[in-house]
Protein backbone atom coordinates (compact mmCIF):
# COMPACT_ATOMS: atom_id res chain seq x y z
CA UNK A 1 0.00 0.00 0.00
CA UNK A 2 2.85 2.64 0.69
CA UNK A 3 4.32 2.04 -2.70
CA UNK A 4 0.89 2.62 -4.34
CA UNK A 5 0.60 6.02 -1.84
CA UNK A 6 4.03 7.25 -2.97
CA UNK A 7 2.95 8.09 -6.49
CA UNK A 8 0.02 10.59 -5.23
CA UNK A 9 1.16 11.83 -2.14
CA UNK A 10 4.55 14.37 -3.38
CA UNK A 11 2.39 17.36 -3.02
CA UNK A 12 0.69 16.75 0.41
CA UNK A 13 3.59 14.40 1.81
CA UNK A 14 7.37 15.25 2.01
CA UNK A 15 9.28 12.22 0.93
CA UNK A 16 12.03 11.73 3.98
CA UNK A 17 10.65 8.88 5.54
CA UNK A 18 8.03 8.00 4.04
CA UNK A 19 7.84 4.53 5.07
CA UNK A 20 8.47 4.91 8.26
CA UNK A 21 5.25 7.84 8.32
CA UNK A 22 2.90 5.19 6.73
CA UNK A 23 3.86 2.48 9.09
CA UNK A 24 2.67 5.00 12.03
CA UNK A 25 -0.27 5.27 10.35
CA UNK A 26 -1.25 1.69 9.76
CA UNK A 27 -0.30 1.19 13.67
CA UNK A 28 -3.35 3.89 14.37
CA UNK A 29 -6.83 2.14 15.26
CA UNK A 30 -8.99 5.39 13.39
CA UNK A 31 -9.16 5.88 10.03
CA UNK A 32 -6.83 8.72 8.67
CA UNK A 33 -7.69 9.86 4.90
CA UNK A 34 -5.97 12.61 3.05
CA UNK A 35 -7.72 14.44 -0.08
CA UNK A 36 -5.62 16.57 -2.37
CA UNK A 37 -7.12 20.05 -3.59
CA UNK A 38 -9.24 18.35 -5.77
CA UNK A 39 -10.44 16.09 -3.19
CA UNK A 40 -8.39 12.86 -4.89
CA UNK A 41 -7.98 10.54 -2.43
CA UNK A 42 -3.91 10.25 -1.64
CA UNK A 43 -4.09 8.29 1.12
CA UNK A 44 -5.79 6.18 3.43
CA UNK A 45 -4.21 3.81 6.24
CA UNK A 46 -5.31 -0.07 7.19
CA UNK A 47 -7.69 1.42 9.58
CA UNK A 48 -9.92 2.45 6.52
CA UNK A 49 -10.00 -1.06 4.83
CA UNK A 50 -11.05 -2.36 8.71
CA UNK A 51 -13.75 0.01 9.96
CA UNK A 52 -15.21 0.71 6.16
CA UNK A 53 -14.69 -2.51 4.79
CA UNK A 54 -13.70 -1.05 1.34
CA UNK A 55 -10.00 -2.28 0.46
CA UNK A 56 -7.15 1.10 0.56
CA UNK A 57 -6.22 0.06 -3.27
CA UNK A 58 -9.71 0.57 -4.44
CA UNK A 59 -9.89 4.02 -3.16
CA UNK A 60 -6.33 5.44 -4.02
CA UNK A 61 -6.30 7.94 -6.69
CA UNK A 62 -10.49 8.42 -6.68
CA UNK A 63 -12.25 11.94 -6.15
CA UNK A 64 -14.04 11.87 -2.87
CA UNK A 65 -16.49 14.47 -3.94
CA UNK A 66 -17.65 11.47 -6.39
CA UNK A 67 -17.64 8.79 -3.83
CA UNK A 68 -19.52 10.90 -0.76
CA UNK A 69 -19.90 14.13 -2.09
CA UNK A 70 -21.32 15.55 1.17
CA UNK A 71 -18.38 14.21 3.31
CA UNK A 72 -17.03 16.43 6.17
CA UNK A 73 -13.55 16.82 5.21
CA UNK A 74 -14.45 18.49 1.50
CA UNK A 75 -16.70 21.01 3.65
CA UNK A 76 -13.36 22.09 5.71
CA UNK A 77 -11.37 22.16 2.38
CA UNK A 78 -13.26 24.60 1.23
CA UNK A 79 -13.90 26.78 4.19
CA UNK A 80 -10.78 26.42 5.45
CA UNK A 81 -12.39 25.41 8.78
CA UNK A 82 -11.80 22.97 11.15
CA UNK A 83 -13.70 20.35 12.97
CA UNK A 84 -13.35 18.88 16.44
CA UNK A 85 -15.27 15.40 17.04
CA UNK A 86 -18.01 16.13 14.63
CA UNK A 87 -20.52 13.59 13.54
CA UNK A 88 -21.74 12.44 10.10
CA UNK A 89 -22.57 9.96 8.17
CA UNK A 90 -21.22 7.83 5.31
CA UNK A 91 -23.83 7.13 2.65
CA UNK A 92 -21.50 5.06 0.50
CA UNK A 93 -21.01 2.44 3.28
CA UNK A 94 -24.07 3.41 5.42
CA UNK A 95 -21.98 4.13 8.56
CA UNK A 96 -22.03 7.04 11.17
CA UNK A 97 -18.73 8.19 11.93
CA UNK A 98 -17.24 10.79 14.44
CA UNK A 99 -14.17 12.72 13.99
CA UNK A 100 -11.63 15.82 13.08
CA UNK A 101 -10.64 17.14 10.03
CA UNK A 102 -8.75 20.05 8.62
CA UNK A 103 -7.16 21.70 5.54
CA UNK A 104 -3.17 21.68 5.03
CA UNK A 105 -1.67 24.64 4.02
CA UNK A 106 1.25 25.16 1.71
CA UNK A 107 2.16 28.68 2.43
CA UNK A 108 -1.77 30.48 2.10
CA UNK A 109 -2.65 28.23 0.03
CA UNK A 110 -5.01 24.74 0.91
CA UNK A 111 -2.97 21.89 -0.84
CA UNK A 112 -5.64 19.07 0.86
CA UNK A 113 -7.31 18.09 3.65
CA UNK A 114 -7.28 14.87 6.55
CA UNK A 115 -10.18 13.52 8.41
CA UNK A 116 -9.45 11.19 11.52
CA UNK A 117 -12.47 9.56 12.62
CA UNK A 118 -13.61 6.33 13.87
CA UNK A 119 -16.90 4.06 14.04
CA UNK A 120 -19.67 5.73 16.27
CA UNK A 121 -21.03 2.64 17.24
CA UNK A 122 -17.18 1.70 18.79
CA UNK A 123 -17.16 4.97 20.62
CA UNK A 124 -20.82 3.66 22.00
CA UNK A 125 -19.70 1.07 23.00
CA UNK A 126 -16.37 2.17 24.97
CA UNK A 127 -18.68 4.49 26.41
CA UNK A 128 -21.08 1.88 27.76
CA UNK A 129 -18.12 -0.03 28.94
CA UNK A 130 -16.92 2.93 30.97
CA UNK A 131 -19.99 3.41 32.78
CA UNK A 132 -20.17 0.23 33.64
CA UNK A 133 -16.65 -0.18 34.69
CA UNK A 134 -17.23 3.38 36.26
CA UNK A 135 -20.37 1.79 38.16
CA UNK A 136 -18.57 -1.08 39.87
CA UNK A 137 -15.41 1.47 40.69
CA UNK A 138 -18.77 3.78 42.58
CA UNK A 139 -20.27 0.67 44.43
CA UNK A 140 -16.66 -0.80 45.54
CA UNK A 141 -15.44 2.64 46.80
CA UNK A 142 -18.88 3.45 48.59
CA UNK A 143 -18.42 -0.15 50.16
CA UNK A 144 -15.19 0.35 51.24
CA UNK A 145 -16.03 4.52 52.51
CA UNK A 146 -19.37 2.45 54.43
CA UNK A 147 -18.26 1.58 58.43
CA UNK A 148 -21.34 0.07 60.20
CA UNK A 149 -24.00 0.42 57.04
CA UNK A 150 -23.09 3.89 57.45
CA UNK A 151 -21.45 6.15 54.08
CA UNK A 152 -18.44 7.80 55.41
CA UNK A 153 -20.22 11.71 55.51
CA UNK A 154 -22.08 10.38 58.55
CA UNK A 155 -19.05 8.70 60.16
CA UNK A 156 -18.74 12.29 62.10
CA UNK A 157 -21.21 11.01 64.59
CA UNK A 158 -19.38 9.10 67.35
CA UNK A 159 -21.62 6.40 69.15
CA UNK A 160 -23.48 3.37 68.87
CA UNK A 161 -26.63 4.26 70.64
CA UNK A 162 -29.50 2.68 69.00
CA UNK A 163 -31.80 5.45 69.02
CA UNK A 164 -29.03 7.76 67.31
CA UNK A 165 -28.29 4.93 64.96
CA UNK A 166 -31.68 4.72 63.78
CA UNK A 167 -32.11 8.30 63.11
CA UNK A 168 -28.67 7.99 60.74
CA UNK A 169 -30.13 5.21 59.17
CA UNK A 170 -33.13 7.18 58.09
CA UNK A 171 -31.49 10.11 57.26
CA UNK A 172 -28.81 7.57 54.54
CA UNK A 173 -31.89 6.76 53.27
CA UNK A 174 -33.49 10.38 52.23
CA UNK A 175 -30.12 12.12 51.69
CA UNK A 176 -30.43 9.94 48.33
CA UNK A 177 -33.89 11.95 47.40
CA UNK A 178 -35.02 15.02 47.13
CA UNK A 179 -37.23 14.77 50.42
CA UNK A 180 -37.76 17.86 52.15
CA UNK A 181 -36.07 17.19 55.57
CA UNK A 182 -37.20 18.36 58.96
CA UNK A 183 -34.78 18.04 61.88
CA UNK A 184 -36.02 18.38 65.27
CA UNK A 185 -33.82 18.14 68.51
CA UNK A 186 -32.56 20.26 71.76
CA UNK A 187 -29.61 22.48 70.96
CA UNK A 188 -26.13 21.45 70.97
CA UNK A 189 -27.32 18.31 69.43
CA UNK A 190 -25.28 18.57 65.71
CA UNK A 191 -28.43 19.20 63.78
CA UNK A 192 -26.33 21.42 61.27
CA UNK A 193 -23.59 18.35 60.96
CA UNK A 194 -26.44 15.99 60.01
CA UNK A 195 -27.27 19.08 57.54
CA UNK A 196 -23.91 18.22 56.39
CA UNK A 197 -24.06 14.98 56.04
CA UNK A 198 -26.81 14.56 54.24
CA UNK A 199 -26.16 17.53 51.44
CA UNK A 200 -22.56 15.63 51.55
CA UNK A 201 -24.59 12.31 50.35
CA UNK A 202 -26.98 13.37 48.19
CA UNK A 203 -26.48 13.95 44.51
CA UNK A 204 -25.95 17.92 45.14
CA UNK A 205 -22.87 16.93 46.94
CA UNK A 206 -20.61 19.22 44.35
CA UNK A 207 -23.21 22.06 44.29
CA UNK A 208 -23.35 24.30 47.49
CA UNK A 209 -24.67 23.83 51.01
CA UNK A 210 -26.44 27.38 52.12
CA UNK A 211 -26.80 27.57 55.97
CA UNK A 212 -28.93 30.54 57.46
CA UNK A 213 -29.11 30.86 60.89
CA UNK A 214 -32.70 32.30 61.15
CA UNK A 215 -32.76 33.14 64.83
CA UNK A 216 -29.48 34.91 64.57
CA UNK A 217 -30.84 37.26 62.02
CA UNK A 218 -33.15 40.21 62.88
CA UNK A 219 -36.44 39.97 61.45
CA UNK A 220 -36.52 43.34 59.52
CA UNK A 221 -33.14 41.79 57.72
CA UNK A 222 -34.55 38.19 57.21
CA UNK A 223 -36.42 38.61 53.92
CA UNK A 224 -33.65 40.40 52.12
CA UNK A 225 -30.92 37.92 53.21
CA UNK A 226 -33.55 35.40 51.91
CA UNK A 227 -34.98 36.29 48.57
CA UNK A 228 -32.54 39.24 48.28
CA UNK A 229 -32.97 42.96 47.14
CA UNK A 230 -33.07 44.93 43.86
CA UNK A 231 -31.56 47.88 43.89
CA UNK A 232 -33.31 51.12 45.43
CA UNK A 233 -35.56 48.46 47.12
CA UNK A 234 -34.52 50.27 50.57
CA UNK A 235 -31.99 52.99 52.01
CA UNK A 236 -29.19 51.73 52.05
CA UNK A 237 -29.48 48.69 49.35
CA UNK A 238 -26.59 47.88 47.44
CA UNK A 239 -26.26 49.28 43.96
CA UNK A 240 -27.47 46.52 41.78
CA UNK A 241 -28.78 44.94 44.09
CA UNK A 242 -27.73 41.55 46.16
CA UNK A 243 -28.76 37.42 45.29
CA UNK A 244 -30.38 36.02 48.12
CA UNK A 245 -29.55 32.75 50.31
CA UNK A 246 -31.93 30.59 47.87
CA UNK A 247 -30.40 32.15 44.91
CA UNK A 248 -26.91 30.78 46.29
CA UNK A 249 -28.56 27.46 46.67
CA UNK A 250 -29.32 27.46 43.32
CA UNK A 251 -28.52 23.73 42.11
CA UNK A 252 -27.46 22.47 46.10
CA UNK A 253 -29.19 22.56 49.16
CA UNK A 254 -30.17 25.31 51.76
CA UNK A 255 -30.32 24.66 55.43
CA UNK A 256 -32.51 26.48 57.59
CA UNK A 257 -31.87 26.49 61.15
CA UNK A 258 -33.80 27.55 64.01
CA UNK A 259 -36.59 27.69 61.39
CA UNK A 260 -39.42 28.11 64.43
CA UNK A 261 -37.89 31.38 65.43
CA UNK A 262 -39.44 32.98 61.76
CA UNK A 263 -42.49 35.09 62.39
CA UNK A 264 -45.67 33.93 61.07
CA UNK A 265 -45.35 36.82 58.31
CA UNK A 266 -41.99 35.18 57.18
CA UNK A 267 -43.26 31.81 57.32
CA UNK A 268 -45.88 32.47 54.87
CA UNK A 269 -43.49 33.61 51.91
CA UNK A 270 -41.04 30.34 53.10
CA UNK A 271 -44.12 28.26 52.32
CA UNK A 272 -44.69 29.79 48.50
CA UNK A 273 -41.21 28.82 48.00
CA UNK A 274 -41.83 25.01 49.00
CA UNK A 275 -44.28 24.87 46.82
CA UNK A 276 -43.79 26.95 44.39
CA UNK A 277 -39.77 26.71 44.09
CA UNK A 278 -39.77 30.42 43.02
CA UNK A 279 -38.88 33.78 44.50
CA UNK A 280 -38.99 37.31 43.77
CA UNK A 281 -36.24 39.42 45.05
CA UNK A 282 -37.83 42.53 47.40
CA UNK A 283 -38.30 45.24 45.67
CA UNK A 284 -38.32 43.36 42.39
CA UNK A 285 -41.43 41.96 40.22
CA UNK A 286 -39.36 39.17 38.41
CA UNK A 287 -40.19 35.46 39.35
CA UNK A 288 -36.75 33.51 39.40
CA UNK A 289 -37.05 29.66 39.58
CA UNK A 290 -35.07 27.53 41.94
CA UNK A 291 -33.65 23.89 41.59
CA UNK A 292 -32.87 23.48 45.53
CA UNK A 293 -33.52 20.96 47.99
CA UNK A 294 -34.44 21.92 52.10
CA UNK A 295 -33.08 20.57 54.86
CA UNK A 296 -34.75 22.55 58.04
CA UNK A 297 -34.21 22.21 61.47
CA UNK A 298 -35.41 23.62 65.04
CA UNK A 299 -34.65 23.33 68.99
CA UNK A 300 -38.57 24.12 69.32
CA UNK A 301 -41.27 22.26 70.02
CA UNK A 302 -43.75 22.95 67.10
CA UNK A 303 -46.24 20.67 67.90
CA UNK A 304 -46.72 23.17 70.93
CA UNK A 305 -46.61 25.98 68.48
CA UNK A 306 -48.75 25.03 66.33
CA UNK A 307 -51.48 24.72 68.85
CA UNK A 308 -50.13 28.15 70.22
CA UNK A 309 -51.26 29.56 66.61
CA UNK A 310 -47.19 31.21 66.58
CA UNK A 311 -46.21 28.09 63.60
CA UNK A 312 -48.77 27.26 60.40
CA UNK A 313 -49.50 24.28 60.11
CA UNK A 314 -49.39 23.94 56.68
CA UNK A 315 -45.94 25.00 56.44
CA UNK A 316 -45.06 21.89 59.43
CA UNK A 317 -46.36 19.38 57.02
CA UNK A 318 -44.26 21.12 53.81
CA UNK A 319 -41.48 20.51 55.67
CA UNK A 320 -42.07 17.36 57.81
CA UNK A 321 -42.43 14.88 55.17
CA UNK A 322 -39.23 13.07 56.42
CA UNK A 323 -38.84 14.29 59.94
CA UNK A 324 -35.63 13.00 61.81
CA UNK A 325 -34.68 13.77 65.69
CA UNK A 326 -31.61 13.60 67.16
CA UNK A 327 -31.60 12.81 70.62
CA UNK A 328 -30.19 14.46 73.54
CA UNK A 329 -26.84 14.07 75.06
CA UNK A 330 -28.33 12.62 78.46
CA UNK A 331 -30.07 9.96 76.41
CA UNK A 332 -27.47 8.18 75.03
CA UNK A 333 -24.78 8.81 78.14
CA UNK A 334 -23.34 5.59 76.35
CA UNK A 335 -21.91 7.10 73.72
CA UNK A 336 -20.18 9.88 76.13
CA UNK A 337 -17.11 7.70 76.60
CA UNK A 338 -16.20 7.83 73.01
CA UNK A 339 -17.23 10.93 72.42
CA UNK A 340 -14.36 12.29 74.79
CA UNK A 341 -12.00 10.05 73.49
CA UNK A 342 -12.79 11.84 69.91
CA UNK A 343 -12.64 15.11 71.19
CA UNK A 344 -9.82 14.46 73.84
CA UNK A 345 -8.04 13.75 70.83
CA UNK A 346 -8.66 17.01 68.79
CA UNK A 347 -7.39 18.60 71.67
CA UNK A 348 -4.13 16.58 71.76
CA UNK A 349 -3.90 17.93 68.37
CA UNK A 350 -4.53 21.36 68.91
CA UNK A 351 -2.38 22.40 71.84
CA UNK A 352 0.21 19.97 70.94
CA UNK A 353 -0.12 18.11 74.21
CA UNK A 354 0.52 14.69 75.44
CA UNK A 355 -2.22 12.08 74.80
CA UNK A 356 -5.09 13.17 77.80
CA UNK A 357 -6.26 10.85 79.53
CA UNK A 358 -9.42 10.63 82.07
CA UNK A 359 -9.45 9.91 85.65
CA UNK A 360 -12.22 7.52 86.91
CA UNK A 361 -13.82 10.68 88.91
CA UNK A 362 -13.54 12.50 85.89
CA UNK A 363 -15.38 9.57 83.28
CA UNK A 364 -17.91 9.48 86.05
CA UNK A 365 -18.48 12.99 86.56
CA UNK A 366 -19.37 13.19 82.37
CA UNK A 367 -21.70 10.05 83.31
CA UNK A 368 -23.67 11.62 85.97
CA UNK A 369 -23.97 15.35 84.83
CA UNK A 370 -27.42 15.54 82.50
CA UNK A 371 -25.74 18.11 79.55
CA UNK A 372 -28.44 20.40 78.90
CA UNK A 373 -25.89 21.84 76.23
CA UNK A 374 -25.50 18.45 74.54
CA UNK A 375 -22.29 17.68 72.60
CA UNK A 376 -21.84 21.09 71.95
CA UNK A 377 -21.31 21.80 75.66
CA UNK A 378 -19.32 18.19 76.16
CA UNK A 379 -16.74 19.46 73.55
CA UNK A 380 -16.36 22.57 75.50
CA UNK A 381 -16.05 21.01 79.07
CA UNK A 382 -13.18 18.86 77.53
CA UNK A 383 -11.33 21.72 76.49
CA UNK A 384 -11.44 23.45 79.20
CA UNK A 385 -10.18 20.87 81.28
CA UNK A 386 -6.94 20.20 78.23
CA UNK A 387 -6.27 23.79 78.73
CA UNK A 388 -6.22 23.66 83.11
CA UNK A 389 -5.00 20.06 83.66
CA UNK A 390 -1.33 20.63 82.59
CA UNK A 391 -1.18 17.06 82.50
CA UNK A 392 -1.89 13.67 80.64
CA UNK A 393 -4.65 12.95 83.62
CA UNK A 394 -7.84 15.03 83.79
CA UNK A 395 -9.70 15.28 86.64
CA UNK A 396 -12.66 16.46 88.03
CA UNK A 397 -11.61 19.59 89.55
CA UNK A 398 -10.13 20.21 85.64
CA UNK A 399 -13.53 20.39 84.29
CA UNK A 400 -15.87 23.33 84.65
CA UNK A 401 -17.26 24.05 87.63
CA UNK A 402 -20.72 23.83 86.80
CA UNK A 403 -20.09 19.84 86.03
CA UNK A 404 -18.57 18.76 89.27
CA UNK A 405 -21.48 21.15 91.48
CA UNK A 406 -24.58 19.99 89.09
CA UNK A 407 -23.07 16.62 88.41
CA UNK A 408 -22.61 15.94 92.51
CA UNK A 409 -19.24 14.35 92.19
CA UNK A 410 -16.01 15.57 93.73
CA UNK A 411 -12.83 13.84 93.09
CA UNK A 412 -11.71 13.21 96.65
CA UNK A 413 -13.73 14.38 100.27
CA UNK A 414 -12.73 17.44 100.79
CA UNK A 415 -9.57 17.45 103.52
CA UNK A 416 -10.90 17.97 107.48
CA UNK A 417 -9.31 21.66 107.34
CA UNK A 418 -11.77 22.85 105.07
CA UNK A 419 -15.43 23.30 105.49
CA UNK A 420 -17.48 22.73 101.75
CA UNK A 421 -17.09 26.87 100.98
CA UNK A 422 -13.58 26.19 101.71
CA UNK A 423 -13.04 23.82 100.04
CA UNK A 424 -14.80 25.35 96.53
CA UNK A 425 -13.18 28.42 96.89
CA UNK A 426 -9.78 26.50 97.03
CA UNK A 427 -10.74 24.64 94.13
CA UNK A 428 -11.55 27.64 92.02
CA UNK A 429 -8.61 29.62 93.14
CA UNK A 430 -6.65 27.06 91.59
CA UNK A 431 -8.58 27.02 88.49
CA UNK A 432 -8.11 30.27 88.00
CA UNK A 433 -4.73 30.13 88.64
CA UNK A 434 -4.13 27.32 85.88
CA UNK A 435 -5.82 28.93 83.12
CA UNK A 436 -4.37 32.08 83.52
CA UNK A 437 -1.25 30.47 83.66
CA UNK A 438 -1.83 27.80 80.38
CA UNK A 439 -2.84 31.64 78.85
CA UNK A 440 0.32 33.08 79.56
CA UNK A 441 -0.95 35.48 81.62
CA UNK A 442 -3.90 37.02 78.98
CA UNK A 443 -6.98 37.37 80.96
CA UNK A 444 -9.49 37.27 78.27
CA UNK A 445 -9.16 34.08 77.26
CA UNK A 446 -8.53 32.71 80.68
CA UNK A 447 -12.05 33.99 80.80
CA UNK A 448 -13.24 32.06 77.71
CA UNK A 449 -11.39 28.85 78.75
CA UNK A 450 -13.26 29.05 82.46
CA UNK A 451 -16.72 29.97 80.83
CA UNK A 452 -17.33 32.93 83.30
CA UNK A 453 -18.37 36.72 82.59
CA UNK A 454 -15.82 39.04 82.33
CA UNK A 455 -18.04 40.76 85.87
CA UNK A 456 -17.56 36.92 87.77
CA UNK A 457 -14.12 36.60 86.83
CA UNK A 458 -12.30 40.00 88.08
CA UNK A 459 -14.69 39.27 91.23
CA UNK A 460 -12.62 36.15 91.85
CA UNK A 461 -9.22 37.47 91.22
CA UNK A 462 -9.87 39.97 93.78
CA UNK A 463 -11.39 37.90 96.03
CA UNK A 464 -8.32 35.25 96.22
CA UNK A 465 -5.80 37.47 95.73
CA UNK A 466 -5.07 37.24 91.97
CA UNK A 467 -4.51 40.24 90.34
CA UNK A 468 -1.31 41.11 90.22
CA UNK A 469 -0.75 36.68 89.12
CA UNK A 470 2.39 36.10 87.18
CA UNK A 471 2.60 33.36 84.69
CA UNK A 472 5.95 32.51 85.23
CA UNK A 473 5.58 30.99 88.35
Amino acid sequence: MASGANAVTSKVITQWNQKILFDILDMIHDVVLVIDSDTTIVYANQAYAEILGVPVQKVLGRRLDTIEPDAAVIRVQRTGGVIHNGRSYLTSVGIDVVGSMFPLYEEDQVIGSVAVFKNLSEVVHLTQELQRTKGVADHLQEQLNQRDGLPISFQEYIGQNSRLRETLKLAVKVARTESTVLIRGESGVGKEVLARAIHNCSRRSTKPLIKVNCAAIPENLLESELFGYEEGAFTGARKGGKMGKFELAHGGTIFLDEVGDMSLAMQAKLLRVLQEREIERVGGNKTIKLDLRVIAATNRDLDKMMDEGTFRRDLYYRLNIVPLYLPPLRERKDDIPALAEYYLKKCDQQFDSPSLTLSSGARELLQRYDWPGNIRELQNALEHAAIVSGGAYIEPQHLPANLWRDGKVVSEAPDSAYGMKDAVAKIERELIASALKKANGNRSQAMRVLGISRRAFYDKLKRYNLGQFDPSV
